[in-house]
């Protein structure tokens, strides 16, 4: 299996451009199935959980086109012949379970398997079912681990969800644009990939308000058209490259950004001694600079507009060579501290109680055999690696292969010592 090998004290400069979000493109390509006719996703990120959904799409039936050199994504949702996905593809990936509510919406029948992805915690789908119930839909659970929801029409309604689940909030979505009057989602998800999933619903011709917010109303209508449509950059991605320049004490430039959208990192960065300037234009950018000392910083994992859990372990590699104590607690998912043991093996000073990290910051890592626990943790390990003594091995890249579109190829043009072996 392969490796990632970081050589770790190097600095880092230059610029790097920032991938179209992971987090949007999925639950767009599910929603293109709602589409009579063809859809065209630019910018798209090739990347695994991608081209793990379209295989699934593709495999019921529907045609969809890849062209990997120019980042395109074409989609026609018009010739179906199968309801069901592939088991094994549905289990490789949690966002496969997104395609249940464009399905369900426009052919009235989806049976699917429990999905799978990151073992990072509970991710229960009841909530998913609960929307879906609400909007007419009977769900049937079976012996065998599948779910099937049929309805003849969907109606709307009001839907509260008990947490603000993104992914909740986006199958719920997707199937309230073709139901029978109106839907209204309380308690919302309002992460950013939320609104761009709304504003590509829209260009397909849906009706909805609210975006952003926690209350989202929907008015049904009766078919959907083709559209193209250009998803929004990877906030999670250019964090990442943040705080490769503040744990590097590096400066570097990051093309494709949204300063709104990652306020909370930007915030706590700047707590950390981490200095940013903002260039606005047709591709928004900030030059960001690491400080030679690192000030400890608390952290405590909310959904948005609360700190981003899928920034935390990165912030925890950052953290480790703080010059004090830091505390991160962990709200959203329960084992989402299990880099902690590899960041240990490479010399941190962490201890966890229950969700609560203490992280009393040290000089130095040092490199060793590391593991890819999670897609965060992997990308986490890296940051590590760039500032560790020697050589970091990190296995089960896999993880990390699902999020980042050419993390070594971009850590390597801005200097980074970095590269990719078979053992």
């Amino acid at each position: 299996m392969d490796k990632i090998v970081v050589k770790g004290g190097r600095k880092l400069k230059g610029e790097v451009d920032i991938s179209a979000a992971k987090n949007s493109v999925l639950p767009i390509i599910a929603a293109s199935l709602l589409a009579n006719g063809e859809v065209t996703i630019n910018n798209a990120p090739m990347l695994e959980d991608v081209f793990t959904i379209c295989d699934v799409i593709n495999q019921l039936g529907f045609k969809v086109y890849i062209n990997k050199n120019e980042n395109i994504i074409k989609i026609n949702g018009l010739n179906n012949n199968k309801l069901s996905p592939n088991t094994d593809l549905v289990r490789k990936m949690r966002a496969s379970f997104l395609i249940m509510g464009p399905i369900l919406a426009k052919y009235g029948e989806c049976k699917i398997a429990q999905p799978g992805g990151c073992n990072i915690g509970s991710r229960p789908i009841e909530l998913h079912l609960k929307g879906l119930k609400s909007l007419g839909a009977e769900i049937i659970k079976d012996d065998n681990g599948f779910i099937l929801a049929k309805a003849k029409e969907l109606i709307g309604n009001r839907v509260y969800l008990d947490f603000p689940s993104v992914g909740a909030t986006e199958n719920i979505m997707m199937a309230a644009v073709l139901a029978k009057g109106r839907t209204i989602i309380e308690n919302a998800a309002q992460e950013p990939e939320i609104s761009d999933l709304a504003n590509f619903l829209i260009k397909l011709g849906a009706k909805i308000n609210g975006i952003g917010c926690g209350k989202i109303t929907i008015e049904g209508v009766s078919e959907l058209k083709g559209t193209e449509y250009t998803p929004i950059f990877d906030r999670v991605e250019a964090g990442t490259f943040m705080i490769a320049a503040a744990i590097t004490k590096s400066k570097i430039k990051i093309n494709g950004i949204n300063e709104e959208d990652l306020r909370p990192v930007i915030e706590k960065l700047k707590e950390c001694g981490v200095t940013f300037e903002f260039i606005k234009g047709n591709i928004p950018s900030v030059i960001v600079k690491g400080n030679d000392i690192i000030n400890p910083v608390d952290i405590k994992t909310l959904p948005h507009p609360g700190y981003p859990t899928d920034m935390q372990s990165q912030m925890m590699s950052l953290l480790s060579i703080s010059n004090g104590n830091s505390i991160i607690t962990e709200s959203i998912f329960e084992n989402r501290f299990m880099n902690v043991a590899e960041l240990n093996r490479m010399g941190a000073n962490i201890k966890v109680e229950g969700r609560t990290a203490f992280i009393e910051g040290v000089e130095t890592l040092t490199g060793c055999e590391v593991r890819a626990t999670d897609l965060r943790a992997g990308a986490a390990l890296i940051l590590a690696g760039l500032t560790a003594k020697g050589e970091t091995y990190i296995s089960d890249i896999y993880h990390i292969d699902r999020g980042y579109v050419n993390i070594e190829k971009k850590l390597k043009d801005l200097g980074a010592e970095i590269y990719r072996i078979n053992s």
